[in-house]
C-alpha cells in the first residue's frame, strides 16, 4: 500500500457538473483522489433517504462494508441500527456516509485491519462529504468518531471536550447550503462495540444519549430555519 502522502490529487476533480446524489455516487466509484482506491474492493458511497433531515457520518468503510458497497451493515452498523431504534429515530430519517469513502487496512493473513485513515487522506476525500452535505441540506449532522468530526470541524476538535455540542458547520468549508446544518459529534459505534469493560453498557446509554440529543436538535433547526 503507499504512503498516505502519495497518489493525494484529491476529490475535486472528479465531481460531476450534476451534483444530484445518483450523479455523485456514479461519479465517485471512479474516484483515484487518493492512494487507497489501489487496494480497497469498491467505492462505498453514502446510503439513504434523499432531502433527509439527519446526516449520520462516520469514519471510513470498514471489512463488510468494502465487500457490500454500502456504509454501516457490519457489526458497528448492526449497534447503531439499535441505537437508532433506542432513540426512537426512524433510519428513514437519515442519510448514511463515511468522511473517507475507501476501505484502509493492513493484512494480518488472510485478515484485513482496519487502519485509521490519515489527513491527507481525510482531506482528499473531503469534496464528495461536502457535495452530499450539499445534496441532502441536512438539518443535523451527526458525527461518529473523531476522524469524522475533524473532517467537518477541524483537526484540531476534540471529541472528548466537545462531545453532545450543537455547533454550526463552518463556512469555511464553503458549502452552498443556508441556513448552516447543526453539527454534533459522538463516539462511533465501534468503540461502543470494543468496549469490554463493566462500563460497556453505560456507554452504549451515553451513546444514545447522544442520538437523542441529535434528534432534539432537528426541533431547534426546524426552528430557526
Amino acid at each position: 500500500m503507499l504512503g498516505e502522502a502519495e497518489h493525494a490529487v484529491g476529490a475535486a476533480v472528479y465531481l460531476p457538473d450534476n451534483r444530484a446524489l445518483a450523479s455523485l455516487a456514479h461519479a465517485a466509484s471512479s474516484c483515484h483522489g487518493c492512494a487507497l482506491y489501489q487496494d480497497a474492493t469498491q467505492t462505498v458511497f453514502g446510503h439513504g433517504t434523499c432531502n433527509a433531515p439527519l446526516m449520520l457520518v462516520g469514519e471510513q468503510p470498514g471489512d463488510r462494508e468494502d465487500h457490500e458497497g454500502l456504509p454501516f451493515v457490519g457489526p458497528a452498523g448492526r449497534l447503531l441500527q439499535r441505537a437508532l431504534d433506542d432513540a426512537n429515530i426512524d433510519a428513514a430519517l437519515t442519510y448514511q456516509t463515511n468522511a473517507v469513502k475507501h476501505f484502509k487496512f493492513r493484512r494480518e493473513g488472510k485478515r484485513r485491519i482496519h487502519q485509521k485513515p490519515g489527513r491527507t487522506e481525510i482531506v482528499a476525500c473531503q469534496p464528495w462529504l461536502i457535495a452530499e452535505i450539499e445534496a441532502i441540506r441536512p438539518q443535523v449532522i451527526v458525527c461518529l468518531g473523531a476522524t469524522a468530526a475533524q473532517s467537518l470541524l477541524g483537526k484540531t476538535f476534540r471529541l472528548t471536550a466537545h462531545r453532545g455540542e450543537h455547533l454550526r458547520l463552518p463556512a469555511a468549508l464553503g458549502a452552498e447550503v443556508d441556513p448552516r446544518p447543526l453539527v454534533t459529534a459522538t463516539v462511533h459505534p465501534s468503540a461502543v462495540l470494543r468496549d469490554r469493560s463493566d462500563r460497556r453498557q453505560a456507554s452504549y446509554g451515553s451513546f444514545v444519549a447522544d442520538l437523542k440529543g441529535a434528534l432534539a436538535g432537528l426541533d431547534r433547526a426546524t426552528g430557526e430555519r
